[in-house]
């Protein structure tokens, strides 16, 4: 057998020469480990957190478009619920005595209330994903977080909720929902 050179593990000190001293360095402070390259992250603000890779995926996925429009759908959804409900308890179901009209039973009464329920959250649910949806893609879009983004939304759900009764009342609907959008952003962002 032929014995072959031993291959010596190559030494890397990085403070000082002496080995000792070196590893005791090396010891108190710390690893050589960069967890990211070439980062920057003034620190005047506080402490410092780097966010880790399943933050930064939860971040992107509630940020997304996608994820405000379902949110917005699930709320208005919810909301229109409620206002359907106090809209159908207040309105006057009730049949004239004098006429000798059958009156109403009470599982006619609730199977009304649920339809006017229904159709208010349908209503508002479909108002918010679309508003929500069309706000998020042209901030992306435009890169911009203004009002700006809030009035061509508006103005889009608008004309889409009007364009049902045709094309007067698209534009009449696209300009009221436009002038209601930014009076509410200029009013959420200017109070106090």
């Amino acid at each position: 057998m032929v014995d072959l050179p031993a291959v010596q593990k190559e030494d890397k000190r990085v403070f000082f020469e002496n080995a000792q001293m070196d590893e005791m360095a090396q010891h108190f402070v710390g690893n050589l480990y960069r967890y990211r390259e070439n980062i920057v992250v003034p620190s005047s603000n506080g402490p410092i957190q780097i966010k880790t890779n399943e933050e930064k995926m939860i971040e992107k996925t509630v940020e997304s478009c996608a994820f405000k429009s379902i949110t917005a759908c699930v709320m208005g959804y919810g909301l229109g619920a409620a206002i359907g409900l106090f809209s159908a308890s207040v309105n006057p179901s009730l049949t004239d005595p004098l006429l000798h009209e059958k009156k109403q039973t009470a599982r006619e009464i609730l199977r009304d209330m649920r339809k006017t329920t229904h159709g208010y959250a349908k209503n508002f649910a479909m108002i918010g994903m679309v508003f929500s949806g069309v706000e998020c893609t042209i901030e992306s879009y435009r890169g911009v977080t203004d009002w700006r983004n809030g009035t061509y939304a508006g103005a889009v759900t608008g004309g889409l909720i009007g364009l049902r009764a045709g094309v007067k009342a698209g534009i009449v609907g696209a300009a009221g929902f436009a002038a209601f959008s930014t009076v509410i952003d200029y009013y959420m962002r200017h109070r106090l």
